[in-house]
């Protein structure tokens, strides 16, 4: 193959992915830019516009219709069930999964001060630890959310995004993984492909991390239980050691008022997730079925 076609968004953050990946890949490569639901609407809540698939849909689009070779996605923005005739296939060294609260500590915070970020993650999360925050929506890219964090308030962002672009000079707080669960394939790097394009899926095989793919096949298992239509904040991270995988996740509602936390140990991520997902369903009650059907 001469050269390998890569399919990603125009966001510099998801060219510096690309690159990242095809640097691993070690071949000629060319990016192939697209530009997503998620791209267009830059006014709209992710929830509104769609949610899980807004940044991912027309990515994989260009691999489908024979544009590009291969789709590099932050797993985070893939939905929990990949389309039929593509296949996640690699996924490289997991990133730092954690939280980054940049303008300021969690403690230093005034009472009332602002915080930015769109999602319900997050949102619950941070009103779970202070109540008395106020929390508004932030779309665009890295550069332009840090920006919000002055005048005492501060955004959230995600520490691999921040590693990824060389972002290092910053006042904040890296949050605790323990009080603050990362989102489903937090800091993850999905590389998908037609399942019938066998030279390419050799290529990818070689750029793979076993302990990670496991990892992210963990997080991925619980959230598709939970359900594509779930609308409560929800986050799990797993860890894998020797041949057992730990998977840590929660369900909350918006306000922070309940959040339910749990935990599953096993040999079999798939198994795992899944577990987890049934344990928190049960633990949320009738709070998970009421915000299901909503």
């Amino acid at each position: 193959m001469d050269t390998i076609r890569i399919a990603t968004r125009r966001s510099e953050l998801a060219i510096a992915q690309a690159n990242f990946v095809g640097a691993l890949i070690g071949e000629p490569f060319e990016c192939v830019f697209v530009t997503t639901q998620g791209d267009r609407d830059q006014a709209s809540s992710l929830s509104v516009i769609g949610g899980q698939g807004v940044f991912t849909k027309e990515v994989q689009q260009a691999v489908l219709s024979g544009a590009a070779d291969i789709a590099v996605h932050s797993a985070k923005d893939l939905p929990s069930r990949s389309h039929d005739e593509l296949v996640i296939g690699a996924v490289p060294t997991r990133e730092d999964p954690r939280d980054v609260l940049v303008g300021s500590t969690l403690s230093n915070l005034p009472d009332g001060a602002v915080v930015f970020t769109s999602s319900n993650r997050r949102k619950a999360q941070l009103l779970s630890l202070r109540p008395d925050l106020k929390i508004l929506p932030a779309r665009g890219n890295i550069a332009t959310r840090m920006k919000l964090a002055k005048d005492g308030n501060a955004v959230v962002v995600a520490k691999a995004a921040l590693n990824r672009l060389n972002l290092r000079d910053y006042a904040g707080e890296e949050m605790p993984i323990d009080s603050f669960t990362p989102q489903v394939g937090q800091g993850v790097l999905a590389i998908e492909a037609h399942r019938s394009n066998g030279e390419i899926l050799s290529i990818l095989k070689t750029i793979g991390d076993l302990a990670t793919s496991r990892v992210l096949t963990c997080e991925r298992s619980f959230l598709d239980r939970l359900g594509a239509g779930c609308t409560m904040p929800v986050g799990a991270i797993c860890n894998v050691k020797g041949r057992e995988v730990r998977v840590d996740g929660f369900v909350g509602l918006e306000d922070g008022s309940r959040l339910w936390r749990a935990s599953c140990t096993g040999e079999d991520p798939l198994a795992c997730g899944r577990e987890l997902a049934e344990k928190l369903i049960g633990m949320s009650g009738k709070d998970f079925d009421q915000r299901q059907r909503s």
